[in-house]
């Protein structure tokens, strides 16, 4: 439904200038996750592009329009990449690959949570852009929804657990810093372990 986003904005820069919308996203990507919201400058930006402030400037009023165009394109990837899953086999065949998946696109709680600092008066386009990205919430709830509806089914998971409360745990797990460098598949295996079974032995 939404996965083809581009704006026309960013076409139209695309044939200006010597950089894909890949470069530059990849780009806005890479300062937000290390430098978080409030030091991303378009200063910053174009250093690292080799282009012109003003290069930029002529397609975004400020960096909040920006950000949250990149925004809805990582969430297009993510619900594309989300949606091409083999979702035909059971519960358990499932989880293990939403796992795997979550722990794959690890970066995109970091960056989503990007939308919370942006201011709430802002240009007609950014909120525009924001009404656009709840859509994008709400079909990814619906379908991770649909996962645990799944489960419930198969009589897997309990049914007196609230669903966001699940999601919630899922998610998480992928903020949980690995501060003993633990190898990444155990680390992901010990993760599916306690989801599954919990921590207290029976």
């Amino acid at each position: 439904m939404y996965y083809n986003y581009v704006s026309s904005e960013v076409k139209e820069l695309a044939r200006e200038r010597k950089y894909t919308d890949e470069d530059l996203f990849q780009a806005t990507k890479q300062m937000i996750i290390t430098d978080g919201y409030e030091a991303f400058t378009f200063s910053k930006l174009a250093t690292a592009l080799d282009v012109s402030r003003g290069s930029i400037y002529k397609y975004y009023e400020n960096k909040d329009e920006l950000i949250s165009e990149f925004l809805m394109y990582e969430m297009n990837s993510f619900l594309k990449k989300f949606n091409e899953l083999d979702k035909s086999g059971d519960f358990q065949t499932q989880f293990d690959l939403l796992i795997d998946f979550i722990f794959e696109q690890s970066n995109i709680h970091q960056v989503v949570e990007i939308i919370h600092q942006i201011p709430i008066n802002t240009t007609k386009r950014v909120e525009d852009n924001k009404s656009k990205l709840s859509e994008y919430y709400v079909d990814m709830y619906e379908q991770f929804q649909g996962f645990i509806e799944l489960g419930r089914k198969e009589n897997v998971i309990k049914n007196h657990i609230p669903t966001a409360v699940l999601l919630g745990m899922i998610f998480q797990t992928i903020a949980i810093p690995n501060h003993f460098g633990i190898p990444q598949a155990e680390w992901i295996s010990s993760i599916k372990e306690i989801l599954s079974h919990g921590m207290f032995e029976k």
